[in-house]
């Protein structure tokens, strides 16, 4: 389900609070670091991540890359983070509601 652009604004704004949950170095998006964000997901439903200097990936690469792998939508990508959303099939956390068109 793609994500209209209502619900793309209210996402964006939810993220401007965020501080990044992950950091992707200089080994790029590992093994450990998918797993970690898929993880993390599942709880939060939001995540930013943060690509640092030493990556050879540039953000709009890592978040292409990392939303493939774990089957999430990308918010936004603003220099060098970027935020994704995937609801979260768990039922004790808080969801997020989605404005409707």
């Amino acid at each position: 389900m793609a994500l209209s652009k209502k619900q793309v604004k209210q996402l964006r704004a939810m993220a401007n609070q965020l501080n990044p949950l992950l950091y992707i170095g200089k080994n790029d998006l590992t093994d450990a670091a998918v797993k970690q964000a898929s993880e993390t997901m599942d709880s939060h439903e939001l995540l930013k991540v943060a690509v640092q200097d030493g990556s050879g990936l540039t953000a709009k690469e890592a978040a292409d890359k990392l939303a493939g792998q774990i089957g999430t939508q990308v918010v936004q990508v603003i220099g060098n983070r970027f935020v994704l959303y995937r609801k979260s099939s768990r039922n004790d956390i808080e969801h997020i509601r989605l404005v409707r068109e």
